[in-house]
């Protein structure tokens, strides 16, 4: 085995992961990215699906906005910057998430199974 296989051997004895996987600073994160992902995917898919819904089953955003341009091309250009907007902020909650899921683990370091 070389240096870097036993090293990362090594290092993955440190944890004891059934252990961080039932703390209460685990849960609370895993409860965290609940709160923020649940309610994000659930407003994605409405505004997603509503321009689908409102163009096959109705006129109104047939209507003109601004000169010759309908409600339906301002609300499919606003899905890009809802999608845009959207993956802005899940980049920057990801890297809080992250270091999060670093900090949970530092704190468990040492706390392995010794015996393998």
């Amino acid at each position: 085995m070389d240096n870097l296989a036993k090293a990362h051997e090594s290092e993955k004895n440190n944890y004891d992961y059934e252990k961080i996987a039932s703390s209460n600073e685990f849960k609370g994160l895993l409860s965290a990215k609940k709160k923020f992902l649940i309610p994000t995917v659930i407003f994605f898919m409405v505004f997603y699906f509503t321009l689908p819904i409102l163009t096959s089953f109705t006129t109104i955003l047939n209507k003109p906005a601004i000169g010759a341009i309908t409600w339906t091309w301002l609300y499919a250009f606003a899905q890009f910057i809802m999608t845009w907007t959207l993956c802005m902020i899940y980049v920057r909650k990801a890297a809080r998430f992250d270091q999060s899921a670093d900090d949970i683990i530092e704190n468990h370091k040492g706390q392995g199974d010794q015996s393998l």
